[in-house]
C-alpha cells in the first residue's frame, strides 16, 4: 500500500508541474507542492470566483447568516426589524476537500516562522480566540492564492495587511 501511495504521489506531482500556476502557488507560505497540486485539481480556474467571499463559502470558510421576520407591521406600516442578524458559524455546503488544505496550511503557519505566523501572532495579541485567528489565517491564504492565481504575480507579504470586515 506504501509504495502505491508514493506511486500515486509522484503522479499527482507530475501532472501538477504541467500547470503554469503551481510554481506561482508554491510561493504561498504554506502551500507546498502537493497542496498547490490538490487546488489546481479542486479550484481548476481561479475565475470561476469573482472574489474572494465567493471563494471562502466555496470552501466552507464563510460566515453563515440567518435572520427571519426581517419585517414587521408597526402603527400599520410595513418597516424593518431592528433585530441584529444571527450569525451561524460556517457555511455547511462546501468542498471539505478545499477547507482541508486551507485550514492545514493555516495550521501549520501558526505553528512555523514566517510573515503568516507573524499575521496569526498579531490576531492573538488583540485577544483572538486561537480557533478564530486560525480560521482568519486560512481566509488569508485563501484570499492570496485567489490573488496570486488570478493575478500571476508572485506572493508578497503586504497582502498580510489586516482590513475590517
Amino acid at each position: 500500500m506504501q509504495a502505491l501511495r508514493q506511486e500515486a504521489r509522484r503522479d499527482l506531482l507530475a501532472e501538477s508541474r504541467k500547470h503554469e500556476a503551481t510554481k506561482l502557488l508554491c510561493q504561498v507560505p504554506c502551500i507546498g507542492p502537493i497542496r498547490a497540486a490538490l487546488l489546481i485539481a479542486l479550484i481548476q480556474t481561479p475565475h470561476r470566483f469573482r472574489t474572494k467571499r465567493q471563494l471562502w463559502s466555496y470552501s466552507g470558510l464563510g460566515i453563515q447568516t440567518r435572520t427571519s421576520g426581517e419585517y414587521r407591521y408597526v402603527e400599520g406600516q410595513l418597516r424593518r426589524s431592528k433585530k441584529p442578524v444571527e450569525l451561524r458559524g460556517l457555511n455547511k455546503n462546501r468542498n471539505n476537500d478545499l477547507k482541508n488544505i486551507f485550514k492545514g496550511a493555516a495550521t501549520r503557519a501558526s505553528s512555523c516562522t514566517g510573515p503568516l505566523n507573524e499575521f496569526y501572532g498579531a490576531l492573538l495579541a488583540k485577544g483572538t480566540k486561537p480557533s478564530m485567528a486560525r480560521l482568519t489565517v486560512a481566509r488569508k491564504i485563501a484570499a492570496i492564492t485567489l490573488i496570486i492565481w488570478k493575478k500571476g504575480v508572485g506572493f508578497d507579504a503586504k497582502h498580510l495587511k489586516t482590513q475590517a470586515a
